[in-house]
């Protein structure tokens, strides 16, 4: 086996910082959420506005039993809550730092 290029302080340093373990697993669930399409429409509509599942399947032109399940896969992942207005239950973001992943991306991409 060669040597080693790395300094002892700079192979620690990669070692302490690249994700292994439950992180590793918590951070490929994680970033898996943003690699369906419909679900990055549906987060990004909710990064404007609160929404229910009709006003979301109308708006995005996604049929409300497709829309509904990819809210669902979301709110388990924690990324959207709910809150219910009467009959109504409104879906909206969890967290700010959703939005901003998704504004990295575009940013990344150059848009």
């Amino acid at each position: 086996m060669e040597p080693l290029l790395l300094d002892r302080r700079t192979e620690g340093m990669v070692r302490d910082y690249v994700p292994s373990g439950e992180i590793l697993t918590s951070l490929v669930r994680f970033f898996s959420i943003f690699s369906d399409a419909t679900r990055l429409r549906i987060l990004s509509a909710l990064a404007i506005s609160e929404m229910c599942v009709t006003d979301i399947s109308r708006v995005l032109g996604v049929n409300q039993t497709t829309v509904s399940h990819q809210l669902r896969f979301l709110k388990d992942a924690g990324m959207v809550r709910t809150e219910r207005h009467g009959k109504i239950i409104f879906y909206m973001l969890f967290h700010d730092v959703v939005n901003d992943v998704l504004l990295k991306g575009v940013e990344f991409l150059g848009y």
